[in-house]
């Protein structure tokens, strides 16, 4: 079978499950990481970005010429400006000014418009979310091509696309020998969509989220309450709300990480198994960790590994940064 690609777009997906050696060892479990930072935009947010655009241009909601807008903290922007490049549409990107400066050069870089906000909580009418909902509509006002709001929060698109790529993938690279898969929530797509396809095989696989101090989530599965505290220097995910994505998601257990146990996790596999991975891929290979120790051993688990350190440079790599939030680091960042 031919492994060349008609155009970019078809490259989005089927990416490798990786076996996370260390993370295994640990748990007497096979911990297998799906390597999403392999995507052409280098992150898991890839998927929802062609769900999302594909669907607005099914449905006449975006049109060549028009304008996608989106709220994000980065990820999925830069897959949003990719895709609609494709398909000859522009970009607006609304993104808290705390995010990385390598996203934010990634979004120019790309050609998208770029508005920085003050990160602010959701329930503020300035946060980045509701704020890009306005802009849209100010957009559409005098544009004479289609403006769409991606809204991938709550565009259940965003979790399809995980019940139809991301699970068959897991299903078909395990040979359907799939014990527990666990990641940690922003939009709630990834973690919701999969756990739904994956007990939708079998409903004896065990979900789970890997949840940042300062995310609700943790007690909200534990308690069925929406509370947080303390906080995380992870960007894109943990939140204080249900979304429509979320809001029915199938999810057996929780856990709570903190920062560093998971920064402590991606330097060592960089270090000692090549594999240089942001802190969101930390949260969720300590989840994977944990659940391994709760399910016992010679169990197949699943997570996520969301996108690449390089995006984060400017912080988890970054000695001075590091020692502004007190955390401990390998002596070799500089």
């Amino acid at each position: 079978m031919s492994q060349i690609k008609n155009n970019f777009i078809e490259s989005v997906g089927n990416t490798p499950l990786i076996k996370l050696k260390a993370a295994s060892e640990i748990t007497g479990c096979n911990i297998y990481g799906k390597a999403e930072f392999l995507n052409p935009g280098q992150s898991v947010k890839d998927r929802a970005a062609l769900y999302i655009i594909k669907d607005a241009l099914k449905k006449n909601l975006l049109e060549p010429g028009g304008t996608i807008v989106e709220g994000t903290a980065g990820n999925t922007g830069i897959g949003i400006a990719m895709v609609a490049n494709y398909f000859n549409i522009n970009t607006t990107i609304v993104i808290p000014n705390t995010q990385s400066a390598e996203k934010k050069d990634a979004l120019k870089n790309l050609g998208a418009s770029l508005i920085e906000v003050d990160a602010v909580p959701y329930a503020n009418p300035k946060n980045y979310v509701k704020y890009s909902k306005d802009v849209s509509i100010e957009l559409a006002k005098d544009s004479k091509k289609k403006v769409y709001w991606a809204n991938q929060f709550d565009n259940t698109i965003n979790k399809l696309a995980h019940i139809e790529t991301t699970v068959p993938e897991i299903l078909n690279q395990t040979n359907r020998s799939v014990d527990a898969f666990i990641c940690s929530v922003g939009t709630g797509g990834t973690l919701a969509g999969t756990a739904e396809g994956l007990k939708e095989q079998d409903k004896n696989i065990i979900t789970g989220l890997s949840d940042p101090n300062g995310s609700a989530l943790f007690n909200f599965i534990k308690k069925n309450e929406l509370s947080a505290s303390g906080e995380s220097i992870t960007e894109g995910i943990g939140t204080t709300r249900i979304t429509e994505n979320f809001k029915d998601a199938k999810i057996d257990e929780a856990f709570q990480i903190d920062d560093q146990y998971a920064l402590d996790l991606i330097y060592d596999l960089l270090k000692n198994e090549g594999l240089s991975l942001g802190p969101s891929s930390g949260i969720n290979i300590a989840g994977a960790i944990e659940m391994g120790k709760k399910i016992g051993p010679n169990k197949n688990i699943v997570t996520i590994l969301c996108d690449y350190g390089s995006r984060y440079s400017s912080k988890i790599y970054n000695k001075t940064f590091l020692k502004s939030k007190g955390f401990n680091f390998p002596d070799w960042i500089y």
